[in-house]
């Protein structure tokens, strides 16, 4: 208990000291939260009347974000498989980064889920023995669970070795083993379930799709190590922390391999939807091309691909994908285009047209983009907040000192 309050005080000093730059990151992403924080409040205070949704479009921005953060989460096990599993020991430079993501993006998961239940009072609705949880029946519990326990496993792995660490131990490869083996299928799992979810929603045929888990670990396992990639970049050259070229280019192969999935899966599923079309093809038809008049999302989405596209095209390349400046430029890309493929192009279409016909479209309002903005910059917050100090310990800068050794 004692070395744990000393590691909890060393770590809140570390994290409130730092350059120049690391100060106004913080405060832009401290600004950024508060914006957050009014316009949930004006949410609080009106009820969901505030945000774009309506009878027929329930599900919105904030569940599109919670999608694609669920596999923004799971895509930490590309870096702990190679490292643990398969003894690629490259990896394991960015496997702290991984973790310390995976953590950031469960806890802004957990956020969107509350923002958009309109409150955090009705949270008791989902507690085991407390509310109606339904366990097993429906799929929804077992999103929570696998969540809730992905969660905890990202925490104590990463913990118990910096704990050690901090002591100037070796951590005991018995100890946290297993839990790798375990975080590695619970990976897998979180966005599984999560796809289940939807497809098992038979009133929503574009969700009906035996591609949909699959095609949610592709992109997954695309976006997530792109975005690792852009914070490696930033963490080697803000920070003395060392990462070789050869670490990130490994990284970059697994991005390459995922893209290039996900989008053989889009042509398939495109094929499917558009050369033998049915009545249940009218949600894909109202997403890409537009449904009577309506067609608010048919400019996102087709941005989306062309970002999808453009960037897989580039990483393909071997001579492109190497040079580290094209790299970044396509992991950005191809995070945003599957940002926007993996939610508005997923989430609001499934409800679009209604069951008798009707079609009424969404758009998110300022309030859910407030909202939106201020989960994304707690999360960066707690990235950023995780990722000093577990870079400090590796490195020496933190550690313990017993007053007696003093």
């Amino acid at each position: 208990m004692k070395v744990l309050k000393k590691l909890v005080k060393d770590s809140i000093v570390y994290v409130t000291h730092g350059g120049i730059y690391y100060h106004i990151w913080m405060a832009v992403l401290t600004a950024l939260m508060l914006l957050g924080m009014f316009c949930y409040f004006l949410q609080l205070d009106q009820g969901l009347s505030v945000t774009g949704m309506n009878d027929r479009v329930s599900w919105g921005l904030y569940i599109s974000n919670f999608t694609f953060l669920v596999g923004v989460a799971a895509a930490a096990v590309m870096l702990v498989l190679p490292t643990y599993v398969l003894e690629d020991f490259d990896f394991k430079q960015a496997v702290l980064i991984g973790e310390g993501m995976a953590v950031a993006a469960l806890i802004m998961c957990l956020a969107f889920v509350v923002a958009d239940m309109g409150g955090p009072a009705r949270l008791w609705h989902i507690i085991p023995f407390i509310g109606v949880f339904n366990f097993p029946n429906s799929m929804l519990t077992w999103d929570v669970l696998v969540l809730n326990g992905y969660l905890f496993i990202n925490l104590s792995i990463p913990f118990y070795i910096l704990y050690q660490r901090y002591q100037g131990k070796t951590p005991n490869p018995k100890i946290y083993i297993p839990g790798v083996f375990i975080s590695v299928f619970w990976a897998f799992a979180i966005h599984l379930v999560t796809a289940f979810l939807y497809q098992g929603l038979q009133a929503r045929p574009f969700w009906n799709n035996a591609l949909l888990g699959p095609k949610f670990l592709a992109s997954a396992f695309a976006a997530g190590p792109a975005l690792i990639i852009i914070a490696l970049a930033i963490i080697r050259k803000y920070t003395a922390f060392k990462i070789e070229d050869k670490t990130i280019k490994k990284i970059a192969m697994v991005v390459t391999v995922a893209a290039q999935i996900n989008l053989i899966m889009l042509i398939s599923e495109l094929f499917k939807e558009f050369y033998a079309p049915t009545h249940h093809s009218e949600s894909a038809y109202y997403l890409y091309f537009g449904l009577h008049g309506k067609s608010k999302l048919v400019p996102w989405i087709w941005t989306a691909i062309s970002m999808n596209v453009i960037a897989t095209i580039v990483l393909t390349f071997h001579k492109l994908r190497n040079n580290l400046t094209i790299l970044y430029i396509a992991c950005g890309l191809l995070f945003l285009g599957i940002w926007i493929e993996k939610g508005f192009g997923l989430i609001v279409p499934g409800f679009i047209p209604g069951p008798w016909g009707k079609i009424a479209e969404y758009f998110p309002t300022l309030v859910e983009i407030g909202v939106t903005i201020g989960i994304w910059a707690m999360g960066a917050f707690i990235f950023s907040i995780l990722a000093r100090t577990g870079i400090a310990i590796e490195m020496g800068q933190l550690t313990y000192k017993d007053k007696k050794d003093s």
